[in-house]
């Protein structure tokens, strides 16, 4: 059971029904049997990967394991034996890096870092790279490469790699050993991605040649398993860093895949680099798993959105769902989510299409389009109620030369607040479909609901059409393509 209480999600579709008509309405409580049976196969699912059953071929891969996987978790960490528990020995292992360097780059793609990158952005200071070592509570700058092959953006954070020596902690020169060395975590299951296997080789060179102590400052994460007819590792990257001899090792775990695997130590790793409360980011998923598995489907957040989104694709040809975050802090939780739906619905010629929008900035780029445009958009928007930093408020000013006066006392959450509802009611004028998914705030038990909620409702959405959401064959093809076309240069 959690230690704190965990404020719960809201999903709210008015907006949507709104748009559609009372048909939707009916047309909703039409498919609540085939929710209801969708939610029983994914349960059965995460029941028979526990026991190690041979899925069927067309179940087959099927990478279940993420569902149970954060009370698994804490319940080995809470256990007897805490000190064996995985989560523990990512904690240690944070808190051992972090006191020995004050910048860490994670090297990782997809899914291997783009839910450390929703994490970072989502729970830290917006300019945490910015601060002082004191003020970031002694955790260390975080970086994100190995996620493209853009060769001015890994030289420019190599520059700055190199130019960080001898930083301290207020952004003066500095003797202690965190503030003149840095660190890498390393991300890859296979170890074969190669833009992130050229990325880490470029920077291990790098932190060879800076003289630090490889062993200590570079953590892989990878696939740990051997090769059944012959005596290795499947992973390159294990068998490279095991000839390094890292001294701390974590592995993906067999039956999550890498979209999936947020709440391992892919997610976690960097999470409690940065001081994350992870046994609450655990929380939080662990307590959307127990509102999936119990609440009816009319009140459950994850099927409800499952429907939503599937009625308003099938019915009224509404393609793209536009999840349109209010604030910049999760517009990296809606990069996610975009590769989450796109690689696991994508496929045999289905799938919507997901689209990231940050409001009200992009109000001002894509709004019109939104409200005059096609009418094949589902707006999802992500709000937060709470905010973590102090309430901004405008300012009174004798001369009143911009005419703002009339807003002063008023709040920058109050402003954001009256163009949500501001926005909805112009879509809504105008029959344009529009949910709120509302969280209480920014911090880790909520986003941790959050990102559980989203792979839930993906995987269910997948089992309802007939789409395995497991794996992803279109992705392979681009990775052969490449790497025969580089050896034919």
């Amino acid at each position: 059971m959690p230690n704190t209480k965990i404020e719960p999600l809201r999903y709210d579709p008015s907006g949507v029904l709104s748009a559609y008509g009372s048909s939707f309405g009916q047309a909703l409580d039409a498919l609540v049997p085939a929710l209801d049976a969708a939610r029983a196969e994914v349960i059965e699912e995460a029941a028979s990967w526990q026991r190690g059953d041979t899925p069927p071929p067309l179940k087959t891969p099927l990478d279940a394991g993420f569902i149970d996987l954060p009370e698994r978790l804490l319940a080995d960490y809470n256990g007897p034996k805490r000190a064996e528990s995985e989560l523990y020995k990512v904690v240690t292992a944070a808190r051992r890096l972090a006191e020995s360097v004050d910048r860490a780059v994670v090297l990782g793609i997809g899914g291997s870092y783009m839910g450390a990158r929703a994490l970072f952005d989502a729970c830290c200071h917006p300019y945490w790279n910015e601060l002082s070592r004191a003020n970031r509570h002694g955790c260390p700058r975080l970086y994100f490469e190995g996620n493209n092959l853009d060769n001015d953006a890994m030289q420019g954070l190599l520059d700055l790699l190199a130019r960080g020596a001898g930083i301290g902690a207020a952004g003066k020169g500095g003797d202690d050993a965190a503030s003149r060395q840095w660190g890498i975590v390393v991300i890859s299951k296979s170890g074969g991605t190669l833009e992130t296997a050229i990325a880490f080789r470029t920077f291990l060179a790098a932190l060879e040649k800076s003289g630090g102590d490889v062993k200590s400052l570079v953590v892989p994460v990878t696939d740990l398993g051997r090769n059944e007819k012959e005596d290795d590792y499947k992973s390159l990257l294990y068998r490279l860093t095991s000839d390094l001899g890292c001294r701390d090792t974590f592995e993906v775990p067999d039956g999550v895949g890498g979209r999936f695997s947020v709440f391992t130590a892919v997610g976690l790793l960097p999470a409690a680099l940065l001081g994350l409360d992870v046994v609450k980011l655990l929380e939080g998923a662990a307590a959307m798993n127990r509102h999936f598995r119990e609440a009816p489907v009319e009140e459950n957040v994850v099927l409800r959105y499952v429907g939503v989104g599937h009625l308003a694709e099938t019915r009224h040809g509404a393609t793209i769902r536009a999840m349109s975050t209010w604030g910049k802090s999760l517009e990296a939780v809606g990069l996610w989510y975009d590769q989450l739906l796109s690689e696991s619905l994508g496929k045999s010629g289905r799938g919507a299409t997901p689209l990231t929008v940050v409001n009200t900035r992009d109000l001002h780029s894509r709004g019109q389009q939104h409200q005059d445009g096609r009418g094949d958009k589902l707006i999802t928007n992500l709000i937060v109620e709470g905010v973590r930093q102090d309430r901004l408020k405008v300012e009174s000013r004798a001369a009143d030369r911009d005419n703002l006066n009339w807003l002063a006392g008023k709040t920058i959450p109050e402003a954001l607040d009256a163009a949500t509802k501001g926005t909805n009611l112009a879509y809504n004028s105008v029959s344009r479909p529009t949910a709120d998914l509302t969280l209480a705030q920014t911090e880790e038990a909520s986003i941790g609901q959050l990102l559980q909620m989203l792979m839930l409702a993906t995987v269910v959405e997948g089992r309802l059409i007939g789409v395995n959401p497991y794996g992803q064959p279109g992705v392979e093809d681009y990775k052969r393509n490449m790497k025969r076309l580089l050896q034919e240069q």
